[in-house]
């Protein structure tokens, strides 16, 4: 298995095998808590202007999702997990856009066998599908702030990732250590108003395999986030 690490849209569009689009702070992770609320869909969307085309065509919908870290005018929720945890969002249509992680998801599906996302809240579960996939190419997508500066939580997550593909995980306290304390990347964590639910959401963001499922992207019969469950051993 060949494990290729990529950068920003760029990078999405590069992606071959099954592409891991990875985006920790926080599209994904808060994409891991909405899908745990059990919604009817969770549809990813790059342009804001689509999504509130959505919103404006099905008003019943909810629109969660930020630019520049901060939530959009007629938003319901931010691009905030903390925000969305522990929601019913049963018989709804959740619309996610953000400045990063949503942007690489039709990106690599372009080229990629299969989409899946990346998030330390569902890394094993990745891992484990992705293996019994038994693909020959592997591309970890790191998305970055704004898809177009580094983000050491996603650099980080990429080297944790191939770590359990390829049977040497790496020890996460130290990971999650310095991404709380030592990191200095620009993230949600500069732009946010609320001391409290930054805390909330960098928490959640490195709660390890707080969720058994992968998300795989697809877009047929339209985009949209899929809870996949790695077959029981």
């Amino acid at each position: 298995m060949e494990i290729r690490t990529l950068h920003y849209l760029e990078g999405a569009r590069d992606a071959r095998g099954i592409a891991v689009v990875i985006d920790v702070f926080r599209a994904f992770s808060t994409a891991c808590c909405l899908a745990a609320g059990s919604p009817t869909a969770i549809i990813p969307v790059a342009d804001l202007s689509e999504a509130y085309e959505l919103k404006r065509r099905n008003p019943q919908w909810v629109l969660a999702g930020e630019r520049g870290g901060r939530i959009q005018e007629g938003f319901d929720y931010g691009n905030s997990p903390s925000a969305v945890s522990g929601k019913d969002f049963t018989g709804k249509t959740v619309v996610l856009t953000t400045s990063a992680g949503t942007q690489g998801l039709a990106a690599s599906y372009r080229h990629a066998d299969e989409v899946v996302t990346g998030s330390f809240m569902n890394a094993a579960a990745t891992a484990q599908w992705i293996l019994q996939r038994k693909p020959e190419t592997v591309s970890l997508v790191c998305m970055g702030w704004n898809s177009c500066e580094p983000a050491d939580e996603d650099t980080s997550y990429a080297a944790y990732l191939e770590s359990l593909l390829i049977g040497r995980p790496l020890p996460f306290s130290p990971i999650a250590h310095f991404l709380k304390n030592e990191s200095t990347t620009k993230s949600f964590r500069h732009t946010h108003d609320d001391p409290g639910a930054m805390r909330s959401d960098l928490n959640l963001c490195l709660s390890l395999d707080k969720f058994s499922f992968a998300l795989k992207y697809t877009e047929d019969p339209r985009p949209g986030l899929v809870p996949v469950h790695p077959v029981s051993a």
